[in-house]
């Protein structure tokens, strides 16, 4: 897993669009060095002094960059995920929602060609606060620098658990949210052995919900591999009725598959220290690891 440096140039495909445009925008309020934008049809616009070209070739020849944050309408996702990683992208997050999974797994067939990486989709994005790198739609006062990652399916519970830790003064050196459908380019397992070879993670939190196994195999991924930092988690859904899905598409649980509790269950067994409530996060954390400031 590879992300950009501070200073680093990167593209927002389909920038011309609402969501794009908006988001592009606070990026560029953040700090992020957003050096182009691509919108098929709309090269040699500008977006507030921002380059507008028609394919992200062009954009990558033009600015180097090595990194792309997708706000593309789903029927049209893979041909520009695909565009992307073939011309050079290493970094792709994909904001976009209903993204059919033969198309994902297509996708990620494809960045493992490529050497590349991919976040998403249905996903909020990337957040570096050290680095003030912000490839996604989080707001941005939830987050502080420090020495925490945050990995996290779902989009809104980033924020909540990023502002309770922050608050108390725990903040993160990545929040990540891997998206919330059944399927994902990133998984849970590669976030851990990402901030396992990061000497500035001191700790790991983890924010999962309801339905399918992510979080069981994660589970298994620490105790397999021996996971040494303190990892922190909650799982949201306790109160879920089954067969119902809840939010995102991949917050269902059928029978009794995908369960919190069984959530709950593999991961203290594997050692993570888990909160009923995000509220119960610092406090858990505090007990392994000083503030950040």
């Amino acid at each position: 897993m590879i992300f950009p440096e501070e200073g680093e140039p990167v593209i927002v495909q389909n920038i011309t669009g609402r969501y794009g445009s908006t988001h592009a925008r606070l990026m560029v309020e953040y700090g992020t060095v957003v050096a182009a934008g691509v919108t098929p049809g709309r090269g040699g616009q500008k977006l507030d002094g921002i380059p507008v070209y028609d394919s992200v070739a062009e954009a990558v020849d033009e600015t180097g960059a090595k990194s792309s944050i997708a706000f593309v309408p789903a029927p049209t996702l893979l041909s520009a995920a695909e565009e992307a990683l073939r011309a050079g992208i290493k970094l792709l997050v994909i904001i976009t929602e209903h993204v059919p999974i033969r198309d994902t797994l297509r996708i990620i067939s494809l960045a493992r060609a490529e050497g590349a990486t991919v976040v998403g989709p249905n996903c909020p994005g990337v957040i570096i606060p050290s680095r003030l790198v912000k490839l996604g739609i989080m707001p941005a006062p939830c987050f502080k620098q420090g020495s925490l990652a945050l990995f996290s399916r779902s989009g809104t519970l980033t924020y909540e658990v990023a502002n309770e830790l922050s608050t108390k003064g725990y903040g993160q050196r990545i929040a990540l949210g891997i998206g919330g459908d059944p399927v994902t380019c990133t998984t849970f397992d590669e976030c851990l052995d990402w901030a396992a070879e990061e000497d500035e993670v001191h700790g790991v939190v983890v924010v999962g919900e309801i339905g399918g196994d992510a979080e069981e195999r994660l589970a298994k991924h620490i105790l397999e591999t021996g996971f040494e930092k303190p990892v922190f988690g909650y799982v949201a859904g306790r109160t879920a009725p089954r067969e119902r899905r809840m939010g995102h598409a991949g917050a269902i649980i059928y029978g009794n598959s995908g369960t919190a509790e069984s959530k709950i269950s593999a991961l203290r067994n594997a050692g993570v220290k888990v909160a009923m409530t995000p509220t119960e996060l610092p406090e858990l954390v505090s007990r392994s690891l000083a503030p950040s400031s």
